[in-house]
This record gives structure tokens, C-alpha cells and sequence, in this order.
């Protein structure tokens, strides 16, 4: 149980590790990105331009999905849009609908990886109390068998399983850390 439980916070840790550093590359691209391509969309004569100039520079498509959404409404013949239903509302309800539809799917490419930060950050802790408590039992279970308990009996098996607890705890932080610092990061992207 107690190398189970050692396991399961290795591999809580790598996972972590993984999305840590594939959501700062990430988040690091995407804050310039957009910076960029707001300034070349406002620059831009028309959405067609727009849309081609940001494909230089909107490295994660972030922004791209927004600005071809809306030239899709704002250019219905050339987009090949048949009559449906999302096509029966008014211009500012048919833009509100496909910009929202691009906004989710760009925030859904930045919000990546944040549930299983959450996970790891809330549960890493109890996995480690889990393998403390195990080793502490078997430890004195251990010495209750042995009969005699001195000093040096008790402290290495307890040691080893406290360990344990340590083991959550440096898992669980760096977790949380990132979860809370890339959250404020996709605010702002927002």
C-alpha cells in the first residue's frame, strides 16, 4: 500500500509537471499573440485582411477562430452560409452566437489542464496522509509483534511513513501555485 500510494504521487507529480510546463510555454505564447493580433485586427481595412494578417501571428489560433466567425456572418455568400436556424436571428444575435462559440473554443485550448491541476493541488495531500497513516500502522503493528519497543524501533518505520505526508504536501503546492497563477493568466487573455 505504502509504494502504491509513493507511485500514485509520482505520477500525480509528473502529470503536474507535464501541464506546468506546457501551460507556461502557453500561456507565454499566447499573452504576446494576443497583444499582436489585437493591434493588427483594429489596423486592418476590412475582416478578410484581418484574418489574413493574423495568421502570421496568432501562433496558438486564438484569435483567428474570433475574426473568421465573424466574417462569416458579416459575409454570408462568400462563406457558402445556407438559411438555418442560427442564420434567423438578427445580425447582432448571429455575431453574439458564433463569437461566443469561437471565444469557448479558444478558452477551452487555455483552460487545458486545469482541472487536473485542481485535482492533484485538492487530493495530492490525503493521498499522502493515506500512505503516513498506512506506515504508521504497520510499523506498530510491526513492533507490536517484536515485543520489545525501544527509541530506535519506533523511529525509523514512523519516519519513513511521515514521509508520506511531506510527499503530498510537495506535490500538491506546486499544483495549486500553478493553477492559481495560469487562472489569472486566462483571465487576463480573456
Amino acid at each position: 500500500m505504502t509504494q502504491g500510494t509513493a507511485l500514485l504521487l509520482l505520477a500525480m507529480s509528473v502529470a503536474s509537471w507535464v501541464v506546468i510546463f506546457w501551460k507556461a510555454r502557453l500561456m507565454h505564447r499566447a499573452t504576446a499573440d494576443v497583444a499582436r493580433c489585437t493591434a493588427a485586427f483594429w489596423q486592418a481595412p476590412s475582416l478578410d485582411v484581418a484574418a489574413q494578417r493574423l495568421q502570421s501571428f496568432d501562433r496558438e489560433a486564438l484569435v483567428l477562430p474570433l475574426v473568421v466567425a465573424a466574417n462569416s456572418i458579416a459575409n454570408p455568400v462568400s462563406a457558402g452560409v445556407q438559411a438555418t436556424l442560427a442564420t434567423s436571428g438578427s445580425l447582432s444575435q448571429q455575431i453574439t452566437r458564433v463569437l461566443r462559440g469561437a471565444l469557448h473554443g479558444a478558452l477551452g485550448r487555455l483552460q487545458w489542464g486545469q482541472v487536473l491541476l485542481a485535482t492533484v493541488g485538492s487530493t495530492a495531500p490525503f493521498v499522502g496522509l493515506l500512505g503516513t497513516v498506512w506506515g504508521i500502522y504497520h510499523a506498530l503493528s510491526a513492533m507490536a509483534g517484536a515485543g520489545q519497543i525501544t527509541i530506535d524501533r519506533v523511529a525509523g518505520p514512523v519516519g519513513e511513513a511521515l514521509v508520506m505526508t511531506a510527499a503530498g504536501l510537495a506535490v500538491a503546492i506546486p499544483a495549486v501555485l500553478a493553477y492559481n497563477v495560469f487562472g489569472r493568466f486566462i483571465g487576463r487573455i480573456e
